[in-house]
């Protein structure tokens, strides 16, 4: 076992970290290339395939509530596929997650529509995405599980960041395969266009089986807790780290500037201020590639300065920025759009997606770290869920109050800044010792850092 002192897991880390950060990458990009496409649809088409007879601000309403759904089952997944995760290993909880998000996803763009079953269609709707929403309650935390322990400890935020980085990934690919979609005919689009995306699923189900059963287990599973594991990982987690759970769930809301930007924006946009589809959907694309870039650099630095501030200063400057966006939406300018759109989510946003995989994952033990991280941020992603359906109910009967959701998003940004503000700054912490009440900061690890 590695020293607690630090230094040996500092300069020569066991596992492999750059391979378990790849293999986080490419499979987030694939599961929630299949989430997001979801998203794209409920914003787009899903009002007039699934809810025809309704008024268009309902059927609006209701189709991004089915969005939301599948949030609300992510804290019911978390429970399950975190015990399985801190009983059983990281790796089954992987493949797990992204087989039954690839199946979920292919047979939405196989469901009936209104005009043929009736209410049956948007019943099967909810269904399958309920199903996405248990699968993407293990994947993010197993993956951040998966990346922390393997990575030398002090490139933690580094390689976990990897994972965020490939769910921006997966919305570029979600984005781009709704772009020659959208452009097509409206006969077309509504009749058949729009299950494409979900049919090439089947791709996402082939590549990331393969990668996954490739992966090896982490050493600090197979070394540590497969020698000593917790019979029920949820009753210890809640036993000794119930205030961080709490501080998780909080601090996760943050990912309504995520839906509000990908779903209610662009429903805003398009439904509302009359904007064409094509160029609100190359927003999302551009300030996604942005991202790519953003968030390592952003890792990179709170590896040096630490995760709070970076976290924080993200937090606040989203606060500020949602009113420019919208504001700038409702002028129907393009090139404002695009410019405030891609500084918000592409650059300060990236802030918030680069550090929380390791500030979250950093609060636990590794016995219930799985657990930790899938119940708290499920819990919080939940509320971050329905947050289109709440703005749209904001915006009003005409969806014009913009203001109204970009206080509400600037209100949720404040709580998650001052839920991390109370966390304890972890990045000098030896990764055998995170999660410790009594774990104290290595001076080796701050050595490497700024090395």
């Amino acid at each position: 076992m590695t020293s607690p002192s630090g230094p040996t897991e500092a300069a020569a880390p066991r596992g492999k970290p750059r391979k378990a950060a790849l293999a986080a990458w490419i499979g987030s990009a694939l599961e929630y290339y299949d989430f997001f496409i979801y998203g794209t649809a409920a914003a787009l088409v899903f009002s007039d395939i699934f809810f025809p007879d309704a008024d268009p601000a309902t059927g609006t309403l209701l189709a991004l509530a089915t969005f939301g759904v599948g949030y609300l089952a992510r804290p019911v997944g978390a429970f399950v596929l975190g015990h399985v995760g801190d009983r059983f290993g990281r790796r089954k909880v992987l493949v797990f997650t992204l087989l039954l998000m690839g199946v979920s996803t292919f047979l939405v763009g196989c469901l009936p529509t209104y005009d043929e079953v009736g209410v049956l269609a948007p019943v099967l709707l909810v269904t399958l995405r309920l199903l996405q929403g248990i699968s993407a309650a293990g994947e993010q935390a197993g993956a951040n599980s998966m990346s922390l322990e393997h990575a030398p400890a002090h490139r933690r935020a580094y390689y976990t960041s990897f994972t965020l980085s490939g769910t921006q990934a997966g919305q570029i690919l979600a984005t781009a395969a709704f772009l020659p979609v959208a452009a097509m005919p409206e006969e077309q689009l509504m009749s058949w266009g729009w299950r494409l995306p979900f049919w090439l699923s089947a791709v996402v189900v082939v590549v990331g089986f393969v990668i996954r059963r490739t992966l090896d287990e982490t050493p600090v599973f197979t070394e540590e807790v497969a020698q000593d594991k917790a019979k029920l990982p949820v009753v210890v987690l809640f036993r000794d780290h119930w205030a961080d759970v709490l501080r998780v769930i909080v601090a996760a809301v943050i990912a309504s500037v995520s839906t509000i930007f990908t779903v209610y924006a662009l429903s805003y946009a398009v439904n509302t201020v009359g904007v064409e589809r094509t160029p609100m959907l190359w927003v999302g694309v551009l300030a996604n590639v942005v991202a790519l870039v953003a968030i390592p650099l952003w890792a990179i630095l709170a590896d040096r300065i630490g995760r709070k501030p970076v976290f924080i200063g993200g937090s606040l400057g989203c606060a500020v920025l949602i009113f420019a966006y919208l504001w700038a939406i409702s002028t129907g300018n393009l090139g404002l759009i695009f410019a405030v759109g891609i500084l918000m989510f592409g650059v300060v946003y990236s802030a918030t997606n680069a550090i929380w995989p390791s500030f979250y994952g950093e609060m636990f033990t590794a016995k219930v770290r799985l657990s930790g991280m899938a119940i708290g941020t499920q819990i919080g992603f939940a509320v971050a869920g329905f947050t289109p359906s709440i703005s749209a109910a904001l915006a009003g009967d005409d969806g014009s109050n913009w203001v109204a959701v970009a206080v509400f998003t600037a209100a949720l940004c404040l709580v998650n800044a001052i839920a991390v503000a109370t966390g304890k700054e972890t990045y000098r912490v030896p990764t055998e010792l995170l999660g410790q009440k009594d774990a104290r900061p290595s001076s080796a690890n701050a050595a490497a850092a700024s090395a």
